[in-house]
């Protein structure tokens, strides 16, 4: 059994640990509540926007199709990896570069495969083994719709240029503090969108349907990656509320198990000091 000062030693740091996970969850919880009011508010208007590019593109010929919807011969492969700056979320990263290492094993075996990192924890574990294009860590000091939209027209320019075929976001949806799920969404091309005969629509347009189409596309694509980030920035904050709840609970739990210790050896102590009175006191009076 561990001498006392020992033990006495662990409770303490035990107890210093448990004071600091405890701190990090208030303070996780405090960012996770304004993260959450942010991304459960932008859903409705990325969802409806979403909707309404799909219902004016499904009645546009072909030949008035934007060149975001080109669905050409996938040679190059941009997978944009949304992880985040700092570690203790539990599997939050881990997740985002298994789900990346999925997608290169199984979708795009045969294609050049490289990376976009928004995040270091990912680009810190995948740039051993893949391609990365660019790293962007700077992204998190101020998550703004301005910041956001200069990487999508990058990526948009990218696209155009042909230097990739398809761009691919993989991110952490946030869901609740304790369940996150890993999106692999396509950001270009634009994913076919219903037929005209699938759509009953009664809009009045001005200016004309071509220029608002080719308006809303930009705007679509820099709110998607947007509401990704928003995401995964609500789903870094509840995976780190959780992780540090469970690391408090069983920091509490190990320190009561050592006190008890503690306790036991201290009562041992005091029993082998009074038995060697006792004997000492009887070997006088023999």
């Amino acid at each position: 059994m561990a001498n006392l000062k020992e033990l006495r030693s662990r409770i303490t740091s035990v107890s210093s640990t448990m004071q600091i996970t405890s701190a990090m969850k208030m303070v996780s919880a405090a960012k996770l509540s304004r993260a959450q009011d942010a991304i459960t508010q932008m859903r409705p208007y990325s969802e409806k926007l979403t909707q309404l590019l799909q219902d004016l593109s499904a009645t546009l010929d072909d030949d008035t199709s934007s060149k975001f919807a080109e669905d050409r011969e996938v040679k190059n492969v941009l997978v944009v990896a949304i992880s985040s700056n700092k570690g203790l979320a539990g599997a939050f990263n881990t997740n985002i570069v298994k789900g990346v290492k999925y997608k290169a094993k199984n979708d795009y075996k045969s294609n050049n495969l490289a990376l976009y990192t928004l995040g270091k924890k990912a680009n810190d574990v995948l740039k051993k083994d893949y391609e990365v294009y660019k790293n962007n860590n700077a992204i998190y000091d101020e998550l703004t719709f301005e910041n956001v939209s200069e990487i999508a027209e990058e990526l948009m320019q990218l696209f155009l240029d042909e230097k990739y075929d398809k761009i691919i976001l993989v991110y952490n949806q946030f869901k609740n503090a304790a369940t996150q799920f890993v999106q692999h969404e396509q950001f270009l091309p634009i994913e076919q969108f219903e037929t005209a005969e699938e759509k009953q629509l009664d809009y009045l347009f001005e200016p004309s349907k071509i220029e608002i189409v080719k308006e809303l596309i930009p705007k679509s694509l820099k709110m998607q990656l947007f509401k990704a980030l928003r995401d995964s920035f609500a789903s870094e904050h509840g995976a780190r509320m959780t992780a540090m709840h469970k690391a408090t609970d069983n920091a509490k739990e190990l320190r009561d198990d050592l006190k008890l210790s503690y306790n036991k050896a201290r009562q041992a102590s005091i029993t082998n000091e009074i038995l060697e009175i006792v004997g000492g006191a009887e070997a006088l009076n023999g």
